[in-house]
């Protein structure tokens, strides 16, 4: 799946207990349609991202970044302390492509493809013959 979005907060990377690192962000995506009245609705979706590939993205997810991501989406449901019922879109981020930068940095685990105005982060490719 892909969606395209602005970063609404600078990445952050964390540790887990096992010391991987996983490089954590939030995307906001606008939408408009116009109801049966003719009235357009303009709505905002949320994902909280996570990308485990390399933390040095993190260097170039500041907030108000333009981002197309490729990846999976699931949800998450908990009752908050106060009894109220939430929820959360989560998007696991396998590509990252920045539009509008025009910085290259330095990614060892995968390949940067840098383009006019976007750079391209991507898996390592596997090396299985099948």
């Amino acid at each position: 799946m892909n969606i395209i979005g602005r970063l609404t907060r600078d990445a952050e990377i964390h540790r887990t207990p096992q010391d991987k690192q996983v490089v954590n962000f939030s995307v906001a995506i606008n939408d408009s349609y116009r109801n049966k009245q003719g009235e357009r609705i303009e709505q905002t979706s949320y994902f909280d991202c996570s990308y485990w590939i390399s933390p040095n993205v993190a260097k170039m997810l500041a907030k108000g970044t333009l981002v197309e991501l490729t990846g999976r989406v699931s949800t998450r449901a908990w009752t908050a302390t106060n009894g109220e019922l939430r929820s959360c879109l989560n998007f696991h981020t396998s590509t990252i492509k920045l539009h509008g930068g025009s910085k290259k940095i330095e990614h060892t685990q995968g390949s940067v493809q840098q383009e006019k105005t976007k750079i391209i982060i991507q898996e390592p490719a596997d090396d299985l013959p099948f």
